[in-house]
């Protein structure tokens, strides 16, 4: 509440109370309390605080600040970019890489101060502060907040500009998968486990293209290499319509900001489309898309009104049995806007599938029974690969006040809920997507003071929730929102597991979701294409990756009595003195017990002589309660 409110609350007679929240000593973002983080970073109830030391986060994306204070440890005295690839910049003298440079240690880093496209994008540093931010002097710690940082600044449409016409080719899925790799050798290179988030992507396809990058990913990550991806923003648009046989048509109009767009159809029957203009006199075309298989380069060209239309077929890459095909439609203006433009799936004996791969896919008034599709199949290419964890946006926050004191809302959704856009699967060859969801709505974290002195009217800055000084420049807490968002932060809490486990697949990853993830609506099944294995659980999964969730008679409700081992003795303090004899057992993660005494009645510190034991994590039961230690 804000403070200027409090003297007219302590009027109301209802009112009997009003507090401060408790200071922590460890200041954190409402983030990482939904995904029950802070105890892995406090080490309540565990071995040791899990905070991502000794793991590398690696960030893939574009317009990082390279100077932000959050990028250091909380204290400033450390700072924790080890490695940055910018694939982008012109600094290239010297260079062994295919494109751009890198740039090692701590002085190079900064020299550079940000990334070649950070003037103009501030994309990546948001999504590094969420994995790795260590929230300097504010709330808006990163979920992996002392993890080392290996960056890669990637190209994007957003990009070319920057990139001189005759490289442009050479920035593809490939050079991406460059970029992964280059984060994994790294950590290779200092003996250290590594995750790796990418919060871009691009719609899947039947060509085979996804395939080869699938192939490729496959081969980087396994132990200690763990890869995760935004799912995407596309959940709220019509993305899919399956005609089913026996049903005579299906249909929906097209339209397109730009003069191009496509939408791809699968079918195991010949069937006809029907695609109509509505000029002033509607124009209509009527064709077979398997004629195009017997067609020169397998293509059939059109003209429909002002569109031209290219209508390629090939086999599917997934199952060279079925006939895919793409609709192209170019126009020299947008397209579907004057005239308006529909397509429609015609034939009972097929079974025809379409899904948009870019532009929209909407429904008119001009033909209202042209009407068919769902908000469905829209996973992006990579997060749709079976070996990367794809990671769709819930919602706890709904608004935030930024720095001038206004209210700002993007998505709606509390309590956990998935969030409209958040992409939802399956995947192009019928698999459970996306994994796990995570927050992603109104989500505080770093933002470019260099794109902040370049734009500084641009509307994103609204959301700046506070600007302050570090070393003679002004930085920003700025609230955005997205999978972008979610990604990272289960980037950050992977992080952690990996702390405990360094040798984590991404199968042994699914694994632990699918035990530990929480369930926003019981009632669905799980997993699902919304919201995958559920909400990812920091805290139980650390349990589950040590063992103890795996052990029924060990109490899962944890112990908040002091506990520690020095000497070859176990230490136990209570808040209050025991009101009965309290059994007191020792178990290893086996699940056998290697100690068993009883605290006395009145007692509240008690000290026990441990046996031999060999090193490692045993948990300690006390009555109807447990924590983990660790024996060196």
């Amino acid at each position: 509440i804000p403070v200027g409110q409090l003297l007219p609350l302590t009027a109301d007679r209802r009112v009997l109370r009003i507090e401060a929240s408790p200071a922590g000593h460890l200041a954190t973002d409402s983030m990482a309390i939904h995904l029950h983080a802070t105890d892995a970073y406090d080490g309540r109830g565990l071995p040791q605080a899990f905070t991502g030391k000794g793991i590398v986060m690696g960030v893939m994306d574009v317009g990082f600040d390279l100077t932000h204070p959050t990028f250091y440890s909380r204290d400033t005295t450390e700072y924790r970019i080890r490695r940055f690839w910018d694939q982008v910049t012109q600094d290239t003298v010297g260079s062994s890489l295919p494109v751009g440079r890198e740039y090692v240690g701590r002085t190079d880093i900064l020299a550079v101060a940000h990334s070649r496209d950070g003037l103009d994008l501030t994309h990546g540093t948001h999504t590094l502060g969420i994995a790795a931010g260590s929230g300097y002097d504010s709330p808006y710690r990163g979920m992996a907040p002392e993890a080392d940082i290996c960056l890669v600044a990637n190209a994007v449409t957003e990009d070319l500009q920057y990139i001189d016409s005759a490289d442009v080719d050479k920035y593809t899925y490939a050079m991406d998968a460059l970029g992964f790799k280059y984060i994994f050798d790294y950590a290779d290179a200092v003996g250290r486990p590594c995750v790796i988030s990418f919060s871009e992507g691009s719609p899947q396809d039947f060509h085979g293209y996804d395939q080869l990058y699938y192939a490729f990913l496959d081969s980087l990550v396994g132990p200690g290499h763990i890869l995760v991806a935004a799912a995407g923003n596309e959940g709220h648009k019509i993305s899919w319509i399956h005609k089913q046989r026996e049903e005579p048509s299906a249909g929906i109009f097209l339209n397109s900001t730009s003069s191009e767009m496509t939408v791809a159809l699968k079918a195991d029957d010949d069937f006809t489309v029907r695609m109509v203009a509505y000029d002033s006199r509607p124009d209509t075309l009527l064709f077979s898309p398997f004629a195009a298989l017997q067609a020169t380069d397998s293509t059939l060209l059109f003209q429909l009104s002002r569109y031209a239309l290219k209508v390629e077929a090939y086999p599917s890459c997934y199952d060279g049995r079925e006939t895919c095909f793409d609709i192209t439609v170019l126009s020299n203006d947008h397209i579907g806007m004057l005239p308006r433009l529909s397509i429609e799936m015609l034939g009972e004996e097929a079974d025809v599938e379409l899904w948009r791969q870019s532009g929209t896919l909407y429904v008119s008034s001009r033909n209202p029974l042209l009407c068919d599709g769902e908000p469905t199949h829209n996973v992006h290419s990579p997060s749709s690969a079976p070996c990367v964890i794809s990671v769709g946006s819930n919602s706890y926050r709904e608004y935030i006040v930024n720095y001038t004191g206004d209210t700002l809302s993007y998505w709606p959704g509390a309590g956990g809920i998935l969030v409209e856009p958040s992409s939802k699967g399956p995947t192009m060859d019928g698999r459970t997507k996306p994994d796990c969801v995570a927050p992603g709505n109104n989500i505080i974290s770093a933002y470019s003071s260099y794109y902040m002195d370049a734009h500084p009217t641009a509307a994103d800055l609204r959301w700046d929730v506070a600007h302050f000084p570090f070393q003679g420049r002004t930085y920003a807490w700025n609230s955005n929102s997205g999978t972008s968002m979610a990604a990272p932060a289960v980037g950050g809490a992977i992080a952690l597991w990996l702390q405990a486990c360094p040798t984590l697949t991404p199968s042994d990853v699914l694994g632990i979701l699918s035990r530990t993830c929480r369930h926003y609506d019981p009632q669905l099944s799980w997993p699902n294409n919304m919201y995958g294995y559920g909400e990812i659980d920091v805290y139980k999964g650390l349990l589950d990756i040590l063992g103890l969730s795996a052990l029924p008679h060990i109490p899962l409700h944890h112990s908040h009595a002091r506990i520690s081992v020095s000497g070859g003795k176990l230490h136990i303090g209570l808040q209050r003195a025991a009101d009965a004899p309290m059994p007191i057992r020792l178990y290893n993660l086996a699940g056998r017990p290697v100690l068993s005494t009883t605290l006395p009645t009145g007692c509240s510190q008690h000290t026990i002589v441990l046996p031999h034991l060999v090193s490692g994590i045993y948990a300690v039961c006390l009555g109807g309660e447990s924590t983990l230690i660790r024996l060196n």
